[in-house]
């Protein structure tokens, strides 16, 4: 059996992100399929013994495709033991990378019908020579008022990868739920 990595991204940090995760997951022995939320078909549920799901923000929302496969499998979600990972650039800040602290990942888990087994907040990556002009321009006044980095000609990574690996090590001793 495998453990099902799903991801959301808009400029793959979080691609990035879930691909470390399943070599981390690989190095423990577990083996892995990682898709692209936005783009799965039917998925045969039955092939996995876990899930996790990772998504990015972007202008404070998650990408709409989320809350949709949350709500169409929020049943199968909810039947195996399953992880939820945040990527934004809030979490650069040490004191907002908890689900407690992070306010996207609160209100998506408080208004959520899926409850993962274990949740985490990654820094995401800043990647202004990527950005079309506007998000770019807006991406820095942002950056500008919370006090980070304004120069449009870097790209700075943020993600914690040790933290990354040791949320894997969390994944790979998720077991089967007990069936209620």
């Amino acid at each position: 059996m495998k453990t099902l990595i799903l991801f959301s991204t808009r400029d793959g940090q979080t691609r990035e992100i879930a691909a470390y995760l399943a070599s981390q997951l690989s190095e423990l022995g577990v083996s892995t399929d990682v898709l692209n939320l936005n783009r799965v078909g039917a998925i045969d549920w039955s092939a996995y013994e876990r899930v996790i799901i990772g998504a990015s923000i972007r202008y404070g929302h998650f990408n709409p495709a989320l809350d949709s496969f949350v709500k169409q499998y929020q049943k199968n979600l909810n039947a195996l033991p399953s992880a939820f990972f945040s990527v934004n650039l809030v979490a650069r800040k040490p004191e907002k990378r908890t689900p407690q602290t992070n306010n996207y990942t609160r209100k998506f888990l408080l208004r959520s019908p899926w409850r993962p087994d274990e949740c985490v907040v990654f820094a995401g990556a800043l990647r202004y020579p990527r950005y079309r002009w506007f998000d770019r321009l807006m991406i820095r006044l942002i950056m500008k008022m919370t006090g980070g980095e304004t120069d449009t000609s870097k790209e700075v990574v943020y993600t914690d990868w040790q933290q990354v690996t040791e949320f894997a090590r969390k994944i790979a001793q998720l077991n089967s739920k007990t069936p209620v």
